[in-house]
């Protein structure tokens, strides 16, 4: 067997599922899960529509590269969706910069599997601090050491890329960066993201931008910038050492339909394309036209984000005045600061009120005795708004109880 596969840690919800083990929550309360980030809202028509008008396409096998018109729809949106503020296009190139993937778990894990160089001494894969577990799992199987950046509240949960030394850049292959951030919502400005890339091009690594939760936003004048964005906005329209991530899931409500794609530098993704190849990972065609109508709608994501900016604003409404509490830029969280140990307050509140939230030290990893994790939960807001204001009144008694003062 692999010896790295003992080096995974369990993942956050197998942690939280040992957290309540034993415990029996009151009955008479209805469960409320706000701890996956899955989202509920309907999925749209038209994407089940597609889906259905094609099914007889499974008797076909598919190509990993995708479908031409897939690929345009993809080009099309990403014109659109990150054009400049003179208002210049976004020009990626359908046949060789972008690529459709299984979601982007997948691919999240896959490209730390091609882009990491065993034989360069002490490889490193930098990724934020708490963050998505894939980054960490990919870069242990990779044959990488994991090194993580903390997200503090005083630099807006973003990592402080400027205590980064140039030893630890000089090790770095791979950078992991996720805007809006899980599981923080904090977005990265386009200043940021052109200096990673400076910075890519001075030590020669790769900087892969999660984006799955860029079309979920406050404030519709300033929709989160992307990595190919800020690279296009240097003159680097190869967008060298740039990869970016993008999904339907959370766009599109749409996690079971497992489609998003990739983007950039289009030697990564010529290579990215060969150990796919091999991976074996290409997209059902049913999927692919499904994929191919929500890439071309918008319509259904801007009712998306009013619907969670609805959650958002009645959840806030509810617990500001007991807990200290910011909407995030983007996203669909909730990242709380807790008046006792994380891990404390979601038993409690589970064991209380039936509702489940997860703890933020199950995502972040204590380094040097300090876990920028601790004392804080992730909140998904995902389900209907009716049980978000349940569970915000049920939550807000709890911390009543507990007799904590903001």
């Amino acid at each position: 067997m692999n010896p790295d596969l003992s080096r995974l840690q369990s993942y956050p919800f197998e942690k939280l599922a040992a957290l309540t083990q034993g415990i029996t929550p009151p009955r008479e309360r209805d469960p409320i899960g706000l701890q996956i980030g899955e989202p509920k809202h309907p999925t749209p028509s038209l994407i089940a529509e597609a889906l259905l008008a094609h099914l007889h396409r499974l008797s076909v096998y598919p190509t990993t590269r995708g479908l031409p018109e897939l690929r345009t729809a993809i080009a099309d949106w990403l014109r659109v969706r990150f054009q400049a503020a003179d208002g210049a296009p976004l020009i990626v190139d359908p046949e060789q910069q972008i690529l459709p993937v299984n979601g982007t778990r997948e691919a999240l894990f896959a490209i730390a599997q091609a882009v990491v160089d065993r034989t360069r001494p002490a490889p490193l894969v930098l990724m934020p601090n708490p963050c998505y577990q894939i980054y960490e799992g990919a870069a242990v199987l990779a044959g990488a050491e994991p090194q993580y950046l903390a997200c503090h509240a005083a630099n807006g949960f973003i990592p402080d890329f400027n205590r980064v030394d140039a030893a630890t850049w000089e090790r770095c292959q791979l950078l992991y960066i996720c805007s809006p951030g899980n599981p923080t919502g904090a977005v990265l400005d386009q200043a940021t993201l052109m200096r990673l890339i400076e910075l890519a091009e001075q030590y020669d690594f790769v900087i892969a931008s999660d984006e799955c939760y860029g079309d979920l936003y406050q404030d519709d004048s300033a929709p989160p910038p992307g990595l190919l964005q800020a690279a296009a906005a240097l003159g680097k329209t190869d967008f060298a050492r740039c990869i970016m991530f993008h999904s339907l899931s959370k766009r599109s409500n749409a996690p079971g339909l497992r489609s998003g794609f990739v983007a950039g530098d289009a030697t990564l993704i010529r290579n990215f394309l060969a150990y796919r190849t091999y991976h074996g990972c290409a997209m059902s065609l049913p999927v692919q036209y499904a994929s191919l109508a929500a890439w071309r709608d918008e319509a259904h994501v801007r009712e998306n984000r009013r619907l969670y900016r609805e959650k958002f604003t009645a959840v806030s409404a509810i617990l500001s005045d007991v807990l200290p509490i910011e909407i995030p830029a983007g996203g669909f969280f909730l990242w709380l600061a807790t008046p006792i140990p994380d891990t404390d307050f979601a038993r409690e509140l589970y064991l209380q009120e039936h509702v489940t939230v997860l703890p933020g030290r199950f995502l972040s990893r204590a380094i040097n005795g300090e876990d920028p994790g601790a004392d804080r939960v992730r909140i998904a807001l995902v389900a209907p708004l009716d049980e978000c204001v349940d569970a915000a009144k049920r939550m807000r008694a709890f911390i009543e109880r507990l007799g904590y003062q903001r």
